[in-house]
This record gives C-alpha cells, sequence and structure tokens, in this order.
C-alpha cells in the first residue's frame, strides 16, 4: 500500500495513537516522576513525589496535572492534599492493544521467503 492510500484508510492504529498520551509521556521531568510514582507501588502525594526530581512543587503538581488529564494518573484529593497513582490496568491495555495494532499493520512474510 502506498502512504497516499495508508493516510485514507483507517484501522486500529489511527484511534491508538493518542497525541496528549505521548505528548505527556514525552516529557523528561514527566518520565522521571511517573517512573518514580510506578516504582513506589501506591499513591503519593505532590510534596512525596516533588523528591524525585529537582524541581519546584508548582513544576511537580503541573507535570502530574498533564499525566493525569492524559488518562496516565489518578488524582485524589484529602484535604489540601492531592495524591496520585498510577492508573496501571489503563496504561498496560492502551499500550498492548497499541502494540498490537502495530503489529498488525507489519507487512505480511511471504511463505516462499522463510
Amino acid at each position: 500500500m502506498k502512504p497516499q492510500e495508508a493516510a485514507r484508510c483507517c484501522g486500529p492504529i489511527d484511534e491508538l495513537l493518542n497525541a496528549a498520551l505521548f505528548k505527556a509521556l514525552g516529557e523528561p521531568t514527566r518520565l522521571k516522576l511517573l517512573a518514580c510514582l510506578a516504582k513506589c507501588g501506591h499513591a503519593c502525594s505532590v510534596t512525596e513525589l516533588t523528591q524525585c526530581c529537582a524541581v519546584d512543587f508548582s513544576v511537580v503538581s503541573r507535570h502530574l496535572s498533564v499525566l493525569e488529564k492524559a488518562g496516565v494518573l489518578t488524582a485524589a484529593k484529602e484535604g489540601r492534599t492531592v495524591y496520585y497513582a498510577v492508573r496501571y490496568k489503563h496504561m498496560t491495555a492502551a499500550f498492548r492493544a497499541l502494540a498490537k495494532a502495530i503489529d498488525g499493520c507489519r507487512p505480511k512474510r511471504n511463505a516462499a521467503k522463510t
């Protein structure tokens, strides 16, 4: 299939390549915060997560908000404290579906050329 034809047809990959998700994951500080939170294995406050990287509380808070809006994290407010947690099932399902869609786009091997 030529690129022009591919651009006109729709497939599962078109819906799964979520620009907001990849934009949220495309920033090094956000990735560091996500990795820290994922390794902790439980919800953490913004104050706790500030210890993961060398940026101010307000910057960490903004980064976590971007990750929440992209569907990567959940946020729960207790009093004045906001706790963030990784949406493990959502993230693994999203990446598995994307991997499957990418694999589905791969050219089929010719049985004679194995």
